[in-house]
């Protein structure tokens, strides 16, 4: 295991058979963003995909929440954990990364902590989660893209409530309206995200990132553009990657493996 700190320890990572944990490590206040860990965050991410050894990322927090959203006890007194005059070198929270990244949602995920969370591939959450938008409540307005993410995933009404009232939802309903792919007890919730992102790793590495890169362009746009943007870039795939018989062989095998496995 490879442990790497950032920020004075605000954010931590280990490494461990190709997965890559980022925690956001500020639990005496709920894991809150302050400007020390919204800079800490982005060179976790580019450490771990830079990371020869890294196939696959995940984002959690120290117990007991997953994060609180800005700290405002600095929002108060500096303001410097939010600055609309600052350039951003991407969009959303995260530096550019053709890495899988899982959250892992271990407590409350708030406001800036729900966009961390919308931000990632997929979440897996314990059934400790829960999570609210409190823009509205707090005065700020988001700006890692929440208004397009969340309707996204649970549909614009019931992302409008969420906005509009504040009101938090747990994690069985946020599974029931799609925000979570799966809830499971607290203490299980690392063990099931290592399994999962095991999955991820034994699959070809390219293809996973080529299937992360086709997602991120048809997502966005309307289904019929989304077809004609699949196609195109399933074309240009099959001109760069490789079907020699042994890279054939060598996939046919993994397949058939993995079929044995989760049929026993």
């Amino acid at each position: 295991m490879t442990i790497t700190k950032f920020g004075n320890g605000t954010v931590v990572s280990e490494v461990t058979e190709g997965v890559g944990v980022i925690t956001l490590n500020r639990p005496e206040i709920r894991n809150a963003l302050s400007s020390e860990v919204l800079k800490a965050l982005p060179e976790a991410v580019r450490s771990l995909e830079n990371d020869a050894k890294v196939n696959v990322m995940v984002l959690t927090g120290a117990d007991p929440a997953f994060c609180a959203g800005l700290d405002l006890r600095e929002l108060s007194e500096s303001g410097g954990n939010i600055n609309p005059d600052q350039p951003s070198a991407s969009r959303g929270p995260f530096p550019e990364h053709t890495k899988p990244l899982i959250g892992a949602i271990n407590g409350v995920a708030v406001t800036g902590g729900l966009e961390l969370a919308l931000a990632c591939d997929f979440l897996i959450a314990s059934k400790r989660a829960k999570f609210a938008d409190t823009h509205a409540r707090v005065g700020v307005m988001p700006g890692w893209g929440l208004s397009v993410l969340l309707p996204q995933a649970i549909g614009v009404r019931r992302a409008r409530e969420m906005s509009l009232t504040g009101n938090y939802v747990d994690a069985d309903r946020a599974a029931e309206w799609g925000l979570v792919n799966r809830v499971v007890a607290h203490e299980s919730l690392m063990s099931t995200v290592h399994a999962v992102a095991q999955d991820i790793c034994s699959n070809d590495q390219e293809g996973v990132r080529q299937m992360i890169n086709t997602y991120e362009h048809t997502s966005g746009t309307t289904v019929e553009d989304g077809w004609g943007i699949e196609a195109s870039m399933g074309k240009e795939w099959l001109k760069r990657t490789s079907f020699t018989p042994g890279k054939v062989a060598e996939r046919r095998a993994g397949i058939q493996d993995r079929g044995r496995a989760q049929n026993s």
